[in-house]
């Protein structure tokens, strides 16, 4: 009788120690990206990478988060052409609207494809979502910022990330990443 009190407790201890999803990891094949571009076509990221491969730029929003916008005007300005000639695609990826991206990217001259993710889906499946803000806040789905670095076989080369979402990736230190990669 007394080892039958043993098995549910056995069960409650699996259940319990069950591992939480983490943020993808340099090494791993880096989950689905799919987003809608501004002009409304649903693009994957196999269609809008490079001949090597992706820098993939989770941002806040376009509209109105003042270092996400220097940020892609820093990266639009310093990176995206030379990342270019490396053989590597930018693409930003946020919960703004298509058509918030598109007034940007018309405003900036962003000439590098920036998807929208209205509902999270890729954030959350990137395990990035800012945990900071609840439902009905207007922030509510955004992720913390980070850039990914990813080869044509969909594994994860480099992950630049910091805790503040104030802080970002400098250009300098995203060409730096890709060029240590020595592809």
């Amino acid at each position: 009788m007394a080892g039958m009190r043993i098995i549910p407790a056995l069960i409650a201890l699996t259940v319990i120690a069950a591992p939480a999803a983490a943020i993808p990891a340099v090494g791993e094949k880096a989950p689905a990206v799919s987003g809608t571009d501004i002009s409304g076509k649903t693009r994957s990221l196999k269609q809008v990478a490079g001949r090597k491969g992706t820098v993939l730029m989770f941002f806040r929003s376009a509209s109105w988060c003042p270092y996400c916008k220097a940020q892609l005007i820093a990266m639009n300005d310093k990176a995206a052409a030379a990342l270019s000639a490396k053989g590597y695609a930018l693409v930003g990826l946020s919960y703004d609207s298509p058509e918030v991206l598109a007034k940007f990217a018309v405003e900036r001259k962003i000439g590098w494809p920036l998807l929208s993710d209205p509902k999270s889906q890729v954030i959350d499946g990137w395990q990035l979502r800012d945990p900071a803000y609840p439902a009905g806040n207007r922030a509510y789905g955004v992720p913390r910022p980070a850039v990914y670095v990813i080869d044509r076989k969909g594994i994860i080369r480099a992950r630049l990330m910091e805790e503040n979402y104030r802080v970002r990736p400098q250009p300098e230190a995203v060409l730096a990443a890709v060029d240590a990669l020595g592809q």
